[in-house]
């Protein structure tokens, strides 16, 4: 049987990583995939979606194009080309993975992990069965789209987001279930393309995770400004695919949609059955694993990373994870930290936040103070033409410690973290204030958010 330091189940971002990061710290490591090195993110997820959406800004930038005094004629797209691109950047990342992986002599095992005892895993791959062991063991492996029987998921008429990754005719209509992350950008990418977008969302906001009503309408109002249908607080009570394959969805509130195809865009299993935790007493909770600040099971020398610990499923957050627990297994004595985990959605404009919402830090019971700016008063918005939005920060009244910030606007995912190295180092409004920002950027729009807070904001008349 051959042995390793550590094994890892599953090479997603959180896998990848903290192989590649345990590798770095002289451990033998293996991998264990059972389908494409790199995980959802990289093959069904971030990155897929972020090259699709590309194409979508390109496309409007050309039809946009006069406002700029540039006349492009005859514009049109081509929905093989875009997905052949799509998958020449996942291709090309994820052979990225595997070079990282191989020079750091990581050995990938193909095949589906199970967890035999503490320091032993069987991998099937096929007829093909091996058994290998390892002093630690981390699982990482992840999740998937739920198939939530009500939704009468087919794949075909009724899709996940993997099937609408790969869509290579554009529908005429299409009904979203979930104004997430996952429905709005679908939304923004097909409505883009000449796709009829009606977004339904159980929730009364779009949003939900972000707790500030205020910006949720700023949200919900420019999805509609770009004529997508947004309807709010409504459920969905029944879905019917007809004989010719058109879709009726039943809604809470009487209507009826018909639409060529219905996208289920909420809820992800979190792939933690079939790999051996219950049979090693592995301690679960609705599907997560239970692990502490150090990414601990209940057994010591076996961790979980990722997706399968729950929580906010994002790359990145997954990605420390994997590095934490591969630092603490060499003894670095690093912890997990959620208090600063960003977020995006990548609409247009982009939607962001890290820390607490006013609103949240109200409820617990945190005086605060807030600073805001608009993007219509940014000299650099203004010449990109990209003035919707604005910017948001929530800092405590009394030593002016930022602990969040909300940001809807062009390049929001960058501009977020500014912000979350202020929450990370206990910064204030008054270091972001009299830090001098580059002009003409976007940026200077934290700059003045902070000089709001502070009562002290320049380029608007503050009421």
């Amino acid at each position: 049987m051959e042995k390793f330091d550590i094994a890892v189940i599953g090479s997603g971002s959180a896998g990848y990583v903290a192989a590649i990061r345990a590798a770095d710290l002289g451990k033998k490591v293996a991998i264990i995939e059972h389908r494409e090195i790199g995980g959802t993110c990289l093959n069904r997820g971030c990155i897929p979606t972020k090259a699709l959406l590309r194409s979508a800004e390109v496309y409007t930038l050309e039809k946009e194009s006069e406002t700029f005094g540039v006349k492009a004629i005859d514009i049109s797209f081509d929905t093989d080309a875009i997905q052949k691109r799509k998958q020449a950047v996942v291709d090309r990342l994820v052979s990225g993975v595997n070079f990282l992986l191989k020079a750091r002599k990581v050995v990938i095992k193909k095949g589906s992990g199970k967890l035999l005892d503490e320091h032993t895993i069987e991998i099937k791959n096929g007829e093909n069965t091996e058994r290998i062991s390892a002093k630690d063991i981390i699982i990482a492996t992840g999740s998937e789209p739920a198939m939530i029987p009500a939704f009468k998921i087919d794949r075909k008429n009724v899709l996940t987001s993997d099937e609408a990754l790969n869509l290579t005719e554009f529908p005429k209509d299409i009904l979203i279930v979930g104004a997430g992350a996952i429905g709005i950008e679908f939304g923004t990418f097909l409505s883009t393309f000449g796709t009829k977008v009606t977004i339904v969302e159980m929730m009364p906001q779009v949003v939900p995770t972000l707790k500030d009503k205020k910006l949720a309408n700023i949200i919900e109002r420019m999805l509609k400004k770009k004529g997508i249908d947004v309807k709010t607080g409504t459920k969905i009570e029944n879905i019917d695919i007809k004989g010719d394959g058109k879709v009726v969805s039943t809604l809470s509130n009487g209507e009826a949609i018909q639409t060529e195809k219905v996208l289920v865009s909420i809820g992800r299993k979190l792939n933690s059955t079939g790999i051996g935790l219950e049979e090693l007493g592995i301690k679960t909770e609705r599907g997560r694993i239970l692990v502490n600040e150090e990414l601990k099971t209940n057994i010591p020398n076996i961790y979980a990373i990722g997706d399968v610990v729950g929580g906010l499923l994002l790359a990145h957050k997954a990605q420390r994870e994997g590095i934490v627990a591969a630092e603490v297994i060499a003894d670095k004595g690093t912890k997990m930290d959620y208090r600063v985990v960003p977020w995006a959605i990548f609409s247009s404009p982009e939607i962001a936040s890290v820390g607490l919402t006013e609103e949240e830090a109200k409820d617990k019971g945190i005086e605060v103070v807030t600073g805001e700016f608009p993007f219509t008063a940014n000299g650099k918005a203004i010449a990109m033409n990209e003035m919707d939005g604005e910017e948001k920060i929530v800092a405590r009244k009394d030593t002016k410690e930022i602990i969040g910030a909300q940001i809807i606007g062009p390049e929001a995912s960058i501009m977020i973290a500014e912000l979350a190295l202020a929450l990370e180092k206990h910064l204030s409004l008054r270091d972001i204030a009299n830090t001098i920002h580059t002009h003409p950027t976007l940026p200077e729009v934290t700059m003045e958010a902070a000089k709001d807070g502070l009562g002290e904001v320049i380029h608007i008349v503050r009421r």
